[in-house]
């Protein structure tokens, strides 16, 4: 019985992963495919930048809690080992990666990894938010500071515990495998920016001091 729930669960966890958030809020209310534009990727910032705050905000809501959603599923049906939670987000993970909606193509799992992280463990949620948010401050890149950040998690995941580790191992592997075509951009010094931070700054003054 045990052995049937955990698979119909998985199962579903991986679905949860797989909703194709941002091609649907792109063809149902802007009647753009997001993968024509852009960066072609299904996410959060492709999203800001093609069809807007609104468009984006929803995206990233939507992407970020189906990741807490499968993490807890086994929580919510009382499977038992809190370390189930990890398989269960690692499922919405790949999920997203490898949606069976695309064709087994996806997002990068930024923001269905946090949620994931939140669902696991708040405190150390917290944490992973902090480094994130004070690298997108300085580096004023959304890819660089989630591959730096995974990194990090990675090395603080050390003090947590051992199936953390494994799991934050492979989230590092998927994201930076994700991430090939911005660290070409970034490598080559043209990845695209927010509007804010550090960098950003910088660079606005050098392009403007350039043409002055």
């Amino acid at each position: 019985m045990f052995a049937m729930k955990f698979a119909l669960l998985l199962i579903l966890a991986y679905l949860i992963g797989s909703f194709p958030t941002g091609v649907l809020v792109g063809k149902l209310f802007y009647h753009k495919d997001i993968r024509d534009y852009g960066s072609h990727n299904i996410g959060t910032t492709n999203t800001f930048r093609v069809l807007g705050p609104k468009a984006g905000t929803l995206v990233f809501l939507v992407d970020f809690f189906k990741g807490t959603l499968a993490t807890c599923l086994p929580r919510i049906f009382h499977l038992g080992d809190h370390h189930l939670c990890l398989i269960f987000g690692a499922a919405a993970i790949f999920g997203h990666a490898f949606s069976i909606f695309l064709k087994f193509k996806g997002g990068k799992a930024v923001a269905t990894t946090a949620g994931f992280l939140l669902g696991y463990n708040v405190q150390f949620f917290g944490l992973c938010a902090f480094y994130f948010i004070l690298l997108l401050l300085i580096t004023s890149m959304v890819s660089l500071s989630s591959l730096i950040s995974v990194v990090l998690i990675f090395i603080s995941s050390f003090f947590h515990d051992t199936f953390l580790t494994v799991m934050s191992g492979v989230l590092v592997v998927l994201i930076w495998w994700s991430h090939r075509a911005n660290i070409k951009r970034i490598i080559a010094g043209n990845e695209n920016l927010v509007p804010f931070g550090l960098y950003y700054h910088i660079k606005q003054k050098h392009d403007k001091d350039k043409k002055e």
